[in-house]
């Protein structure tokens, strides 16, 4: 028989498993760092090995290449995103979809090495022989998804209004926010991303609530 989450019981795992995965996780972390200042062309395998405390054998043997290295850091960014955003449960709709933006920002604007990865990713993404070039895209087919869904979803509830430019709107705030990230991460502490992205989608609201 199952048993509810809360009462199941954890088995202890085995102590190479656990250690596998906190090397695991330390390569990740490395690779973060250096992929938001040298992105994914400045940065070698060697480099990663090295921040994170292994040989390069020991490296490969969690990530055998770069690019499924990438592949790690990619997914581990796109998971954190979505449970920060979710929390396991569906997807905020109506405006709450845009203040869980700002929540985002707010919550990046304290990790730059995480908003410089995605700049950096992107930029270089940008070329579709970039082993980041599907992700990029898909990252902003899920995200232009979702917030048009949560337009929509506004309309039919009364909270936004009829004549709304969906794909307006939608492409307006993606924008917004990648410049202002661009823009914060070389001249960081020049100004509040959080302050001025939350006045971004406060006009929006204004104008088209």
């Amino acid at each position: 028989m199952s048993y509810p989450a809360g009462y199941r019981i954890e088995r202890e795992r085995p102590r190479r498993r656990q250690s596998g995965e906190t090397a695991r996780l330390k390569a990740i972390q490395a690779a973060i760092e250096l992929f938001a200042v040298g992105g994914y062309g400045g940065t070698s395998i060697a480099d990663v090995a090295a921040k994170t405390g292994l040989s390069q054998s020991g490296l490969l043997h969690h990530f055998p290449s770069k690019t499924a290295l990438l592949s790690a850091v990619l997914e581990h960014r796109s998971k954190e995103d979505a449970d920060f955003l979710f929390d396991g449960e569906q997807a905020p709709l109506g405006w709450e979809a845009f203040d869980a933006m700002v929540s985002l920002v707010a919550r990046n604007s304290t990790r730059p090495d995480w908003v410089g990865l995605f700049v950096r990713l992107s930029a270089e993404a940008t070329e579709p022989g970039h082993p980041a070039h599907q992700w990029l895209l898909d990252h902003y087919s899920s995200l232009r998804r979702w917030l048009g869904e949560a337009l929509e979803d506004g309309k039919v509830h009364g909270d936004v209004a009829q004549d709304a430019p969906v794909e307006a709107i939608v492409n307006n705030t993606i924008a917004v926010l990648d410049g202002m990230q661009q823009q914060w991460l070389c001249a960081p502490g020049s100004f509040s991303m959080v302050a001025q992205f939350r006045t971004f989608i406060e006009s929006i609201k204004t104008t088209w609530g």
